[in-house]
């Protein structure tokens, strides 16, 4: 691999000048630049980055932690976040697992924006005590390193219950997400919240996973207690894609026997038939306006915690009895 040793010794200076080259420095002739810059060409010379992150103290690289990458969630999110960073000279890495989150203490990155179960809000914590800075999109914490950008979940929540209740449902379920998710405990306090305004309705949880699988297992129970038509809440649309796929199996019809409500507003869903009732928010901005508080964080600005709002996207699939 080609060293500015090489560079140096190809054109006849010192080391230190054609480091000062390489980085725009004033303290090189335009003239010795340019040959300097020329012979780097000509070599196929490429910066060691680690070199000069560690001199800079800055990579211009920014991690996204994931607790996994499956699902049809993340694409928007991902992409708002990468075309926010580029626009200001970042790239983005996503990251996913444990080891990953080494990243951080070691200085690989600059900064990261969670939305990872897998970190513990003490390492995070701890993280910003150091310095660290970072953006939360699944969780509260107060530190001057941390910001948060949020979805408003109990908004959303309560949108889709009240919904149920003015199509006259009288049966509601709800398809939880995993033990330890923030969005899905917020997403669960406002229903039961919202369900206690009306004694009228009957009212049982189901245990999900926020994947297809538990939204099968979640219509096969409820088919196996059915006596009446049933409003189904599933707190993500993966979920509720899951029930889809398991009713189209059997005689029960999905806006007549049962009706079912998403939350995400994934583009699948606009593919269902009939339509998937859902919570729909911009992923995208989302995902970019994480991106640019980490920024801001990183170069010291004020910087204040956001909340992303959501609205009801009606569908067929949730009909009047």
């Amino acid at each position: 691999m080609v060293s500015i040793k090489d560079i140096a010794k190809q054109a006849g200076v010192s080391i230190s000048t054609v480091s000062y080259a390489l980085n725009g420095s004033t303290k090189v002739t335009e003239e010795t630049s340019a040959r300097i810059l020329a012979i780097a060409k000509e070599l196929n010379y490429i910066p060691n980055a680690a070199a000069r992150s560690l001199k800079k103290r800055e990579t211009k690289i920014i991690g996204v932690f994931l607790t996994n990458y499956s699902g049809a969630f993340y694409g928007e999110l991902l992409q708002g976040m990468s075309e926010a960073l580029g626009a200001h000279g970042y790239e983005l890495i996503v990251c996913s697992g444990k080891e990953s989150h080494r990243f951080l203490p070691e200085g690989m990155i600059d900064g990261a924006v969670v939305l990872d179960q897998t970190f513990s809000s003490t390492d995070l914590l701890t993280f910003a005590e150091r310095g660290h800075k970072l953006v939360v999109m699944d969780r509260e914490l107060a530190h001057d390193n941390i910001k948060q950008v949020l979805l408003d979940n109990k908004a959303g929540a309560t949108l889709a219950i009240e919904h149920f209740v003015e199509n006259r449902h009288k049966k509601l379920y709800a398809v939880t997400g995993p033990n330890g998710s923030y969005d899905s405990q917020q997403r669960l306090e406002a229903v039961r919240q919202e369900v206690q305004r009306y004694p009228h309705v009957s009212y049982h949880e189901i245990q999900g996973g926020f994947d297809k699988q538990s939204g099968e297992k979640a219509a096969k129970r409820i088919i196996e207690e059915y006596t009446e038509p049933v409003g189904v809440f599933c707190l993500n649309d993966e979920m509720a894609i899951g029930m889809y796929n398991y009713l189209a199996k059997t005689d029960y019809q999905v806006g007549e026997h049962i009706h079912i409500m998403g939350f995400d507003n994934i583009e699948l869903t606009q593919y269902t038939s009939p339509r998937l009732a859902t919570i729909n928010y911009s992923k995208r901005k989302w995902g970019a306006l994480a991106a640019v508080q980490l920024l801001q964080l990183i170069q010291q600005k004020e910087v204040h915690n956001e909340r992303i709002y959501v609205t009801l996207v009606e569908g067929e699939s949730v009909s009047g009895k």
